[in-house]
């Protein structure tokens, strides 16, 4: 009965949600709550919730697991995400302390530890949201991990002071880790491509970095990210966070069920989270302007502040370990951040077009090294994402002995990419900055190889607006994606599969003419 209810709650409240343009893990927050309302009545057995809790904790490790195979430990070190991340929780936590301690009448110690609880960020949210745009690995998507990083272990700090958990000598053995990487990358080579390398991310993210690390005393999350970050610089690390990314996607709804379910609020839990969802602006203004003076461009600042701004599901890991009276106001709190930041996030770019001169008046002058303008140089093909798609089609044009530059978002990526020996430089063809700068004076064709939908429609609009005339080629990923990506601008799109199959025809013909041949 357990998997009867859960399952169809989540699937119809998320379906319902979709309808309005809303994420559907909006729709999932939505299925907890009335589980937990008429779930008794209609038979739900009574270990749901620790059934629930357990699918949760595993699909947040699988989530850091695959954070941690795409990031890179430099990420981390820089001014803009050590200050932002630390800056910002010194503001926070002081003004909502202070807040709550005056306006609610709480002693000082709970004022602080409800403050600490919502300064922090959502890790699932923030990377939810950025995995499904495929931003993880852009600029702002780097500096938002970084950040939530940060946020991460201030919070396994802040639990182990308060709570009295502290790591045993073994915690140690952690720093020989790095030694493991060897050992790590034969591993996944040797694994191959089925079933085993589903189960050798599991094994690494639930065992090795879950259970081992709080074995150790120390966060089985902080673990499953380390684990991640070990393999993050394997050519296969890819493929291995795609082959987990169904098993990751159920297991998180687990997750947003879990909160969903932490309790029914009374008028108290309402108010308070009320008032925390109508001040939650102020969290993310304060990204925006931490990241503005730390020299980023106010593009990246304000895609980065909007990822960063829901309240956080440590929060609630905090308050059950130490203000577990707490934990349903804090839920609902959380909940109804998750409900108005998923649309700003899923029309950010939309909407920073619409609202670009009003956002870029506060800009500074000096850029960041990484949002350097691009120069296309002599290119007469210009190719958007360097994916196997965009990859793929480059070297194709590069037998021909055309001029050719490929650009992406990611700058691992292009780092990678110009080892190869490719010409392939670090943009963000969302970026509006990007297209008003740069001169196609050279190029005669644009392919738009990359895999996000909002990216291909912004950059066949912004080639219209700079009067490209040549032909921009497209492929869509569902059939329903061509009409739009046409009515943008592009002048020729296909269906991936479709032209796969194609492909797969035109060689057999030629393989059956090596046959009559002989």
């Amino acid at each position: 009965m357990f998997e009867v209810i859960c399952i169809s709650f989540a699937f119809f409240f998320g379906l319902g949600v979709r309808q309005l343009g809303l994420p559907p893990l909006v729709g999932f927050l939505a299925a907890g709550f009335a589980i937990n309302a008429f779930g008794p009545s209609i038979g739900l057995p009574e270990e749901t919730g620790k059934i629930l809790y357990h699918m949760a904790h595993l699909g947040v490790l699988l989530l850091l697991f695959a954070v941690g195979l795409k990031l890179k430990l430099k990420q981390i070190a820089q001014p803009h995400v050590m200050g932002g991340a630390l800056i910002h929780f010194g503001v926070t936590t002081t003004v909502f302390s202070v807040g709550v301690h005056y306006i609610m009448g709480l002693d000082w110690n709970t004022s602080l530890l409800l403050a600490i609880a919502l300064a922090f960020s959502s890790t699932v949210f923030a990377a939810k949201i950025l995995e499904s745009k495929r931003e993880l690995g852009a600029f702002h998507g780097r500096t938002s991990i970084g950040i939530l990083i940060i946020q991460d272990i201030i919070a396994l700090v802040v639990l182990g002071i308060w709570s009295g958990q502290v790591p045993n000598i073994y915690a140690l053995l952690v720093f020989t880790l790095p030694l493991l990487r060897p050992v790590l990358h034969w591993l996944l080579d040797f694994t191959g491509h089925d079933e085993l390398l589903v189960l050798m991310g599991m094994l690494l993210a639930l065992v090795v970095g879950g259970m081992g690390f709080e074995s150790v005393g120390l966060s089985s999350e902080i673990g499953a990210l380390v684990m991640g970050l070990l393999l993050s610089t394997h050519k296969r690390a890819q493929e291995l966070s795609d082959a987990l990314w169904s098993l990751k996607e159920v297991f998180l709804v687990g997750f947003f069920l879990q909160i969903g379910m932490s309790g029914l609020p009374d008028y108290e839990a309402l108010k308070f989270a009320l008032i925390f969802a109508l001040i939650l602006p102020l969290k993310g203004i304060l990204f925006f302007f931490l990241l503005i003076i730390f020299k980023l461009r106010a593009r990246t600042s304000y895609l980065s502040s909007l990822s960063l701004m829901a309240y956080s599901e440590f929060g609630l890991i905090v308050a059950a370990g130490v203000l577990p009276e707490w934990l349903v106001p804090l839920a609902i709190a959380v909940s109804l951040s998750f409900i108005i930041s998923a649309p700003l996030n899923r029309l950010a770019h939309p909407l920073f077009e619409r609202f670009e001169d009003k956002i870029q008046k506060y800009e500074l002058q000096k850029m960041h090294p990484d949002e350097q303008p691009t120069n296309l140089g002599d290119a007469e093909i210009l190719i958007l994402g360097m994916g196997r798609t965009g990859t793929a089609a480059y070297d194709h044009l590069k037998k021909l002995r055309t001029r050719l530059i490929g650009l992406d978002a990611d700058i691992y990526k292009v780092e990678t990419q110009k080892k190869l020996g490719r010409n392939v430089e670090f943009t963000d063809a969302e970026d509006a900055n990007f297209w008003r700068g740069v001169d196609l004076g050279n190029v005669k064709a644009v392919i738009l190889a990359m895999d996000d939908i909002e990216a291909k429609l912004i950059s066949a609009r912004s080639l219209k607006k700079k009067n490209f005339n040549g032909p921009i080629i497209s492929h869509a990923l569902y059939e329903d994606h061509i009409e739009r990506i046409l009515d943008a601008g592009a002048t020729h799109t296909y269906m991936t599969m479709s032209e796969a199959g194609v492909g797969l025809a035109q060689h057999t013909a030629e393989a059956l003419k090596i046959v009559k041949m002989k």
